[in-house]
């Protein structure tokens, strides 16, 4: 096993770092970010889970927010491997911020390869999506 890190490009956003912070650190608003290939999600502020087509089923939660910078997010439930995700805001004033997720597994080199360029597909997918948060 070994560390594999994925992160998304860094994208700007014309909403402030409190907004965007804001929304994400309720995943209710998370379904609206997702694509299509995204079935069955489900809910709190705190935790989801969801099933992305042809993958597997993935449960997340929510254990730590620094306000407007870090959202700290852990698999939870049934997933096929345990990760850590990170959304990263960065504020460039008061009305514009930088977005980023940043994923984290310790995942044998066989599953690695298997998930690498769809996961680095969908963070960038995602981090584009932060960009319509109103």
């Amino acid at each position: 096993m070994s560390l594999t890190k994925i992160e998304s490009e860094k994208v700007e956003i014309d909403n402030a770092a409190e907004n965007i912070f804001n929304y994400l650190s309720d995943f209710n608003n998370f379904e609206k970010l997702m694509p299509s290939q995204v079935t069955n999600w489900t809910s709190t502020a705190d935790e989801c889970s969801f099933t992305i087509n042809g993958m597997a089923t993935i449960g997340m939660k929510i254990i730590e927010k620094a306000p407007f910078s870090k959202i700290s997010i852990i698999s939870n439930g049934k997933v096929p491997f345990e990760f850590k995700l990170f959304v990263l805001i960065t504020e460039k004033d008061a009305s514009s911020s930088v977005g980023q997720l940043t994923f984290e597994s310790d995942m044998n080199p066989m599953i690695k390869m298997m998930v690498e360029k769809p996961l680095g597909n969908f963070f960038n997918m995602l981090a584009q999506k932060m960009k319509d948060i109103k």
